[in-house]
């Protein structure tokens, strides 16, 4: 007999919830894949040179992409409580502007990004065959942005919708193409950082633009519908307030990014960028899971808020502290033995800097103890509207704590104070994320029914 299909105002058991959220971790997982295959084929087709080229200037366009979180979590949010008060017109209208608005936002600074990302590059370091990678990869990303800030936003409102498998199959099918594209341009045909811009830029035309065809078909089964909207200032003003914590911890990863390669550069130059990458594709699996659980179980709590189910919102939110707390355990004893075998297949070819990314991804992988506590109060603020909060937690959490950090630790401890800077910052910002989750109860009833 086939399962019930499942809806958000169901009651979530914690194998229901598993089976809810599973596909969204799931698109998170394969995001995270095929962009590790992207430094794989650069690095070992092209070059180290080229790899820590295409790092450095890759926090450019994953910083305007970030528009696109902004306006999927703080946009679903809003339309998730809309459909739990009922009036399902009102939430396809309101979708509708989310995705006018992305789409517009992605033109506009489109073009910005390309006026200035050489002397961004130049100010991030780069010279000579470096800024040349950098300007030839990132330029073509960054006229990708219109399809990537999409891509971004359906994430969330797939969930929304009800339909989060169908938003795995998307991931999926741009994943795939992303990474036959980058063997075959990169690989075969040895089109350089060029070839890996294109395979992204074609993925992104998959999750990004598809999705769009399939929200217009009045057919489609899902929550919502792309119909006639009109301008909401207020609306989208809140969208993005409501938003604003999944905007500030992209802006902040994408600048502590560059902060990170900034102080790199000066203990150990081209390699310890190079062994950054490496680090932030491995940690980009391992972050999945806990943003794919935040993502995916988020409109859940929004709906039960809507419909003022306390005893439901309560249920959700002591479920996801125990499956955290013991996924975050299993993934950090994990990536202690996997992380020399990930490493050696990007720079296998180098003895010394994979001695180099082993040690340092052992003392960045301390982090993930705490990181998901973190990522899960940002996110569950966010989907109960209360954006400032949520916006606290992630800008002190990904900027103010990471800098200084960052600065501090390696005048303590060396290079291996840059290493251990993030886990620094996530215990600091754990203190902030308890704080919040006792005294906000007052006001949100979700500690006790």
């Amino acid at each position: 007999m086939p399962k019930h299909p499942i809806q958000l105002s169901d009651h979530f058991t914690c194998s229901r919830l598993i089976r809810f959220v599973l596909p969204c971790i799931g698109t998170m997982l394969f995001t995270s894949i095929y962009g590790i295959v992207d430094g794989l084929c650069v690095s070992n087709f092209v070059g180290k040179t080229a790899f820590a080229a295409v790092n450095l200037i890759m926090p450019l366009p994953m910083l305007i992409g970030s528009i696109g979180f902004m306006l999927g979590t703080g946009g679903s949010a809003i339309v998730g409580i809309t459909l739990g008060e009922g009036d399902g017109k009102k939430a396809d209208e309101l979708f509708s502007l989310f995705l006018s608005s992305a789409l517009a936002a992605g033109i506009v600074f489109s073009a910005v990004g390309l006026v200035i990302i050489e002397p961004v590059a130049e100010l991030l370091g780069a010279k000579g065959e470096m800024l040349d990678y950098a300007l030839r990869y990132g330029r073509i990303l960054l006229v990708s942005l219109p399809t990537f800030i999409l891509q971004n936003m359906f994430q969330s409102f797939f969930v929304t919708a009800e339909k989060p498998h169908l938003g795995f199959a998307f991931t999926v099918g741009a994943g795939c193409t992303n990474m036959v594209l980058d063997v075959v341009l990169v690989g075969v045909l040895r089109w350089g950082v060029e070839g890996a811009a294109v395979a992204t830029f074609l993925s992104q035309i998959v999750g990004g633009l598809l999705p769009v065809f399939y929200f217009l078909d009045r057919n489609n089964t899902s929550r919502l519908h792309l119909s006639r909207t009109k301008f909401h200032g207020r609306v989208l003003r809140n969208a993005c307030i409501n938003g604003s914590s999944e905007l500030m911890t992209n802006l902040s990863m994408s600048l502590v990014n560059i902060l990170y390669n900034y102080q790199l550069l000066r203990f150990a130059g081209e390699d310890g960028v190079a062994a950054y990458g490496v680090i932030m594709y491995a940690a980009f699996l391992f972050v999945a899971v806990f943003v794919g659980y935040a993502v995916g179980s988020a409109p859940i709590v929004s709906y039960h808020y809507g419909a003022r189910n306390h005893r439901e919102v309560h249920n959700l939110y002591s479920m996801s502290f125990r499956l955290i707390g013991v996924v975050a355990v299993v993934m950090t004893i994990g990536s202690m033995f996997l992380i020399p075998h990930v490493a050696r297949i990007f720079v296998g070819y180098d003895a010394g800097l994979l001695t180099l990314t082993t040690h340092a991804f052992r003392l960045y992988a301390l982090s993930f103890l705490i990181m998901g506590f973190n990522v899960y109060a940002s996110s569950f603020f966010t989907a109960l509207g209360d954006g400032v909060t949520s916006a606290l937690i992630s800008f002190l959490r990904t900027l103010l704590f990471q800098v200084a950090a960052v600065f501090a630790l390696p005048a303590l401890m060396g290079m291996d104070g840059i290493w251990l800077a993030v886990t620094a910052a996530e215990l600091a910002a754990l203190g902030v994320s308890v704080y919040m989750f006792v005294t906000k109860d007052r006001k949100f009833h979700y500690r006790h029914v």
